[in-house]
């Protein structure tokens, strides 16, 4: 049987947990004041762990309400949305059916409605990551990644997480030079922290082979995130290359 949840009903469980304190620090902390990145945003103050728990009990809802839930000015909405989302998509028991959630994912980041950088990291590998993933198609990153659009390109970075967990470096290498000059604070970190899990998680000499080729073209931010795991010996003397 089809679930019959409404939009109006995750809505108020979620209303049931906000806490005005913790929406003005959230609202603080994700830049939303005139010319941050989070411009507008709106927050009610609902944390992580319960809103997760809130997805678990909506489980089976229909895109329409998940639509719905993105267009909402409200941040917990939209991140409450995508948790639903990704569900979906994991539980799609087709790859027609999974196309379609992944559809609706990419119109939704296109249209500005993933639009903070938890938002991206809750959804960009765990979605579109994993479909690529199966595909063994990593080029959609790399458009995404030439975006001018922040959130686009972020998207286009985080989601060669997916790839480097299974161990394969292809997608990261091909989307890093592409933003490598965005000197964008939440670019810079997403940069470095995808290479660094590529030296993690592949291989480490491909890390520092590549560091040692390209850290003078490299933002202060991305390469000190990148050679964090790195000895100190050899993290001073790439760092001394930018």
């Amino acid at each position: 049987m089809v679930a019959a949840f409404s939009a109006t009903e995750i809505v108020a469980a979620v209303a049931d947990l906000a806490d005005p304190v913790r929406a003005a620090s959230s609202a603080r902390f994700f830049k939303t004041g005139p010319g941050e990145y989070g411009e507008g945003d709106v927050f009610v103050g609902v944390a992580v762990p319960p809103l997760r728990k809130v997805a678990k009990r909506f489980r089976g809802v229909q895109p329409s309400v998940i639509r719905e839930l993105l267009d909402s000015p409200i941040h917990e909405h939209r991140l409450l949305a995508l948790f639903l989302l990704r569900a979906e998509y994991e539980r799609a028991p087709s790859g027609t059916e999974q196309i379609a959630w992944v559809e609706l994912y990419l119109t939704a980041l296109h249209d500005g409605r993933v639009d903070n950088w938890d938002l991206i990291d809750s959804s960009a590998d765990p979605i579109l990551g994993e479909w690529l993933v199966a595909r063994a198609d990593h080029q959609p990153l790399v458009e995404l990644a030439e975006a001018d659009d922040l959130w686009c390109r972020r998207a286009g970075i985080v989601g060669t997480f997916a790839f480097l967990k299974r161990g394969s470096p292809d997608a990261t290498l091909a989307v890093i030079p592409v933003v490598i000059e965005d000197r964008r604070d939440l670019i810079q970190k997403a940069t470095g922290w995808m290479l660094r899990e590529l030296g993690k998680r592949v291989d480490r000499t491909v890390l520092t082979d590549y560091l040692g080729a390209h850290a003078a073209e490299m933002g202060r931010t991305a390469l000190s995130y990148a050679t964090e795991h790195l000895d100190p010996v050899e993290r001073a003397h790439l760092r001394s290359l930018r």
